[in-house]
């Protein structure tokens, strides 16, 4: 019996939040760049989402954010990033494929190139705060034929460039370097090693840099305990303020803080007393979510912040399937036809995988993670006195767009020095 070779699509996400620095070029080892040969047309596409579609966004944003959970671990997904890869890998899906990823998206594959597409490529940049996408997509330039139609709608849609390259060493290579220069340095390797079966690698990154709307001052600043869920407690530098936009939930309260241009906001809920971030976050769902974010309470809020740095790495290939995509991960099910031919076997995805980075300090964010603050659970305050929320104990942290509620990441912080 001949033997079937397995033919492996690789689907490569990297998500960063980064302040401060620039990109710089770099030149490819052995990838052949084909923009030369193709031009991003122009196409038909809305510059803000719908409130619906936002609410589709940030549903999906939240259960990838449950799916990555780890009780007592600090967690950070960029779920803007997994939609924008997974949009240009959805572009060359068929058949049952295609619908499993609609569905979990909740909007077929034209509504979704129409809504990320267009928000994408019209983000504003400004003095202090910017977030920044980049796209691109490597291919075996032997024993794969690329379908062209696949290729130029993901350059049209997503700007992606386009290499095609053997998938050796040096391969590697090159897209760890372009993911560490869209990244501004802080996510220096997104690939370890390809498979001699992997013939295609779909790569988005994520730029976010902003400085606070009011900086902290020195007298901010200050030292006190974050108490861990299981009782341990941690000396941990801490950054007070007063906000003007209070959140409130059933299980939680929190409140929004500002970036430069007030377009971008860091958002953070501290569960009540008696109920784990990991419980609160797997109770909460995208609409209840959107409504929080789109509709403050606009009083006073007494808050704090810890300082923190950290990272999180996935492998999303379970917690896709866990969301309803089956078929794309299963090599005899899955229907990529729309994204070229192999001269032998199938199209299927072999891994998605997600880096993340973020630092908080007292001037702004730069790269992922979060930190839980301690709060008074039920202690309601006089009306005429601020609310507090203090993040002293485990929470949920996300960074915001204020002006459509996407949530472009979210954290969720046990320990700010973990």
């Amino acid at each position: 019996m001949k033997k079937r070779v397995r033919q492996g699509l690789s689907a490569v996400l990297t998500g960063a939040f980064l302040m401060g620095m620039t990109a710089c070029g770099g030149r490819m080892n052995n990838s052949v760049d084909l923009m030369e040969n193709i031009r991003a047309n122009a196409v038909s596409e809305r510059v803000t989402p719908t409130q619906e579609e936002t609410v589709k966004i940030t549903d999906f944003a939240v259960r990838l954010a449950q799916q990555t959970a780890q009780a007592g671990k600090n967690t950070l997904v960029s779920p803007l990033s997994a939609q924008a890869a997974l949009a240009m890998t959805l572009n060359g899906a068929a058949g049952e494929t295609q619908k499993q990823m609609e569905e979990m998206f909740g909007m077929n594959t034209e509504e979704l190139n129409q809504v990320l597409s267009g928000y994408l490529k019209n983000l504003p940049q400004g003095a202090g705060y910017k977030l920044i996408p980049a796209n691109a997509i490597w291919y075996r330039n032997e024993g794969f034929q690329p379908n062209e139609v696949f290729l130029q709608t993901n350059a049209d849609r997503y700007g992606a460039e386009l290499y095609a390259a053997p998938f050796d060493e040096a391969t590697r290579v090159d897209v760890n370097r372009w993911v560490k220069e869209r990244t501004q340095g802080m996510i220096p390797e997104i690939i370890r090693e390809f498979s001699p079966d992997t013939v295609m690698c779909l790569v988005n990154a994520l730029t976010f840099e902003a400085k606070w709307q009011n900086e902290y001052k020195e007298d901010q600043s200050y030292e006190a305990e974050f108490v861990q869920e299981d009782g341990t407690k941690k000396q941990t530098q801490f950054m007070r303020s007063e906000e003007a936009d209070y959140l409130q939930d059933t299980g939680a309260t929190g409140f929004l803080k500002d970036y430069k241009g007030g377009r971008y906001a860091f958002a953070a809920l501290l569960p009540n007393e008696g109920t784990t971030a990991a419980e609160y976050l797997a109770g909460l769902t995208g609409e209840r979510l959107h409504e929080m974010l789109a509709n403050p309470a606009h009083e006073p809020v007494r808050v704090c912040i810890p300082k923190f740095k950290t990272q999180s790495e996935y492998l999303l290939n379970t917690p896709l399937q866990q969301l309803g995509m089956t078929d794309a991960f299963d090599e005899r099910k899955a229907d990529f036809s729309g994204m070229g031919t192999v001269e032998s076997g199938n199209l299927y995805i072999s891994k998605v995988v997600q880096k993340t980075f973020i630092e908080v300090s007292e001037k702004g964010t730069r790269a992922a993670a979060a930190t839980a603050v301690q709060i008074e659970a039920g202690c309601a305050a006089p009306q005429e006195d601020p609310k507090e929320v203090y993040l002293t104990r485990p929470f949920i942290y996300m960074i915001i767009d204020r002006e459509t509620g996407v949530p472009v990441f979210i954290g969720t912080m046990y320990d700010p020095q973990g």
